[in-house]
């Protein structure tokens, strides 16, 4: 069997999904992952005028969970964002959530992913927005990531943070060789997770996991209100596209990309990872069913973000960039120019194909649904037995309890 995603998915979800309560969400993902850039999305067909030379090209699924086709839209992402960043030191801030937090996670999704963002760039920008600090509104680009290197469950923020600020019309370089004391950083976050879980819970807005009691809940908090909560700052770098660069790879395509990949059959498949404890390149094997499971763990709630834009980054704030660009005496921001597509030529003579005829056809996701319905895990957008059929069905090592950084 080829050692793609597409092929693994096709040769073993037809069985692994009639034994598998999921959502529509993840239906969508594998439906979309098996369909791409074959006929059975429809395909287009160019041709020379000048010697009947014929090109068919398939259509692509374009699902953000897809490795197979989202090179383009990754790369077009990575050039707006580098259009976009200021020309000063940038630090790369990792906030990691203690593993005890998983399973509530799991059932309130969309909950969860909403406010990590916010708890992450309230806690930035509060604490550099203090004269103690830089004192100053910073630009943040925010990405979320589920997976760790070998796609276990492993929800952290990569945050990537200006090192200068605006404060009025006056810019604001730090002084100092690091950002902020990660000390002070843990404690505030740590404290608004915290007091947010807890204002969620009062208000009926989280559900908790199947079989937990308020016990369990309270326990929860306690063991992890008692921790040392896993936040990383590197830095500084002199221009953010080392780490815009990184972040562009898991914006769309997936935990896994194909060239990841070793050997897979229907019984089991072979990856690369990167272990982060010793920094070497490993092989990992799993139970296709396994591998599955980790891949369909982290396909997005519908509607939800992978990467939002604060302070000085963020959508409306072209005018205080190009303040910052001013005082620094460098060029405004031209903005991302999408360049044009270099026209389609016959390999024969040369000319220029046309295009002769598009065929375009919609999947049916319900005709290879199997979506339980008898258990809901996210008030919102369900993935409905993660509780009782992926836990119970996954290997004891699936959570990430020594907290790897992605």
């Amino acid at each position: 069997m080829e050692a793609t995603l597409q092929s693994i998915f096709r040769s073993a979800f037809d069985s692994y999904r009639k034994k598998h309560g999921l959502s529509m969400d993840q239906i969508k993902a594998a439906q979309a992952i098996m369909d791409c850039q074959s006929d059975a999305l429809g395909h287009e067909e160019w041709v020379c005028r000048n010697d009947g030379h014929v090109e068919r090209e398939y259509h692509s699924c374009r699902h953000r969970s897809c490795p197979r086709c989202n090179g383009s839209q990754s790369r077009e992402w990575l050039e707006k964002i580098k259009a976009k960043l200021l020309p000063c030191d940038h630090y790369h801030v990792v906030f990691t959530l203690p593993h005890e937090l998983n399973e509530i996670w799991h059932y309130n999704r969309s909950w969860s992913a909403d406010k990590l963002f916010k708890a992450t760039a309230q806690t930035l920008r509060e604490l550099l927005g203090d004269e103690r600090y830089l004192g100053a509104e910073v630009g943040l680009l925010s990405s979320l990531h589920t997976w760790g290197r070998t796609n276990i469950f492993h929800p952290h923020m990569h945050v990537l943070t200006t090192g200068l600020g605006l404060r009025g019309d006056e810019t604001r370089e730090s002084k100092k060789d690091y950002l902020l004391p990660v000390g002070v950083l843990k404690a505030k976050f740590r404290g608004k997770w915290l007091s947010w879980l807890n204002q969620g819970y009062e208000k009926g807005e989280i559900k908790l996991p199947s079989g937990w009691t308020e016990m369990d809940w309270r326990r929860v908090l306690r063991r992890v209100s008692r921790k040392s909560w896993n936040i990383r700052i590197q830095g500084a770098y002199k221009h953010g596209d080392g780490v815009a660069i990184y972040l562009s790879r898991y914006v769309r395509g997936g935990p896994i990309k194909d060239q990841r990949i070793v050997s897979a059959d229907k019984r089991r498949v072979c990856f690369r990872y990167k272990d982060h404890h010793d920094g070497t390149n490993k092989t990992m094997s799993l139970a296709t069913e396994h591998f599955l499971t980790r891949v369909l763990w982290h396909v997005a709630v519908k509607g939800q973000h992978q990467v939002r834009h604060y302070g000085l980054y963020a959508g409306g704030a072209q005018e205080k960039r190009d303040r910052v660009r001013e005082s620094l005496g460098i060029e405004m921001e031209k903005g991302y120019q999408n360049p044009d597509k270099e026209p389609r030529r016959c390999p024969e003579c040369g000319d220029g194909l046309f295009r002769a005829k598009s065929t375009r056809r919609k999947i049916s996701y319900i005709r290879s649904a199997h979506v339980q319905q008898d258990v809901t895990a996210d008030r919102e957008r369900t993935l409905p037995t993660m509780g009782r059929h992926f836990i119970d069905h996954s290997p004891p090592f699936f959570y990430a309890v020594r907290r790897p950084l992605n």
